[in-house]
């Protein structure tokens, strides 16, 4: 039988894997790659993990991290009941989703906000940071200089050298950006450490979850920036997904498993990194990292052969396209389906293939 996913993991996660099986109570990180509407095909494996794996008796919290659509997927696995604001979301994701043939960025902000607040409800963000373990972390990009303009014609400017700096080392990007990471873990934040990038760390708060779950998705020229409250003065917070496309981080020490649900079996570290072959994550941030993905076959059999993704907006008709999208959320089904199977029985760790 052709299996649905791939199963991949380092060396520290393959040696408890192989001891332990996969256990809720041994994962100390999640984290949410950007990718905009891949997460719908996700859906099936996010509700056994966040529904079933994750709500296991434990004893110390789990840090879910996230940038994009993946910092709206974390906000669900830390609700009182993640499942149901899963569903929330992946049905304003499809259906809220209407624009006009060219919409503006006011448009397409305030469409996309709307679906957040279905994902959220009305009671989303006092859940979140009441949660008895879930450590949510939203990462952002602070523009600075000009990719910090409203004018789009200094904003594409501010872009384009991010870009070009990028060419050279990721480093550079500090020069027009600087990560923020919004969370509710206090000091216990395992993400302290991070130096790669400029780094900032602010308190979740009520008056800013929503903002900066909103801002972790804005794709720059595509959206509005956000002016988050809260945060220190001066700077537009874009898409978060801009210098963590795919979270290539340093997770830090541990014992526990980074568990990662994505679309890909393979890790790029940031948006102007998708088109550079040679920018790829090596493996050594994933030393204790599980990455669990559809597999090759399973995205063979969906609608075009493809996941869903930001293209099909210009691809095909509206209709289509929440066909094609809603397609992809019930055939994932049979990913949670296989996933449960091998955590039940015990034989996922026959099916592992080393990172």
């Amino acid at each position: 039988m052709v299996s649905s996913l791939t199963l991949r993991a380092g060396p520290d996660a393959l040696a408890l894997i192989r001891e332990r099986g996969l256990r809720g109570e041994d994962i100390d990180i999640v984290p949410g790659a950007s990718g905009g509407a891949k997460w719908l095909v996700l859906s099936g494996i996010d509700r056994v993990l966040f529904g079933d794996l994750l709500r296991q008796p434990r004893t110390r919290p789990v840090h879910l991290i996230g940038s994009s659509i993946g910092s709206w997927r974390m906000a669900c696995a830390a609700q009182r009941d993640p499942v149901a604001a899963l569903a929330r979301g992946h049905e304003a994701y499809i259906v809220e989703q209407r624009y006009p043939r060219r919409p503006t960025a006011r448009q397409v902000t305030e469409i996309l906000g709307r679906a957040l607040d279905i994902l959220l409800g009305p009671t989303g963000v006092d859940e979140i940071l009441a949660h008895p373990w879930a450590r949510l972390h939203i990462i952002t990009a602070e523009g600075r200089g000009l990719a910090a303009s409203d004018r789009p014609s200094l904003l594409r400017t501010g872009i384009l050298l991010a870009a070009l700096g990028n060419l050279f080392s990721r480093r550079a990007l500090g020069i027009q950006m600087r990560r923020f990471i919004f969370h509710s873990a206090g000091s216990a934040t395992p993400f302290a450490h991070l130096a790669d990038l400029p780094t900032t760390h602010v308190a979740l708060t009520r008056e800013n979850t929503r903002a900066a779950l909103l801002a972790s998705g804005s794709i720059p020229l595509l959206l509005e920036g956000v002016r988050m409250p809260g945060a220190p003065p001066g700077g537009v917070h874009w898409d978060g997904g801009v210098l963590d496309y795919h979270l290539d981080i340093d997770f830090g020490p541990g014992e526990g498993l980074v568990l990662y649900p994505h679309f890909y079996e393979h890790v790029i570290p940031g948006w102007f990194d998708k088109a550079l072959r040679w920018r790829r994550a090596s493996g050594s941030n994933f030393r204790r990292a599980l990455l669990i993905a559809p597999s090759d076959a399973f995205i063979a059999s969906l609608p075009g052969g493809k996941i869903p993704d930001r293209r099909d907006f210009y691809t095909m008709p509206v209709e289509e396209r929440m066909r094609r999208w809603g397609v992809a959320v019930r055939e994932s089904e049979r990913l949670g389906d296989e996933l449960r199977t091998l955590i039940d029985s015990g034989r996922i760790a026959e099916v592992v293939r080393p990172w």
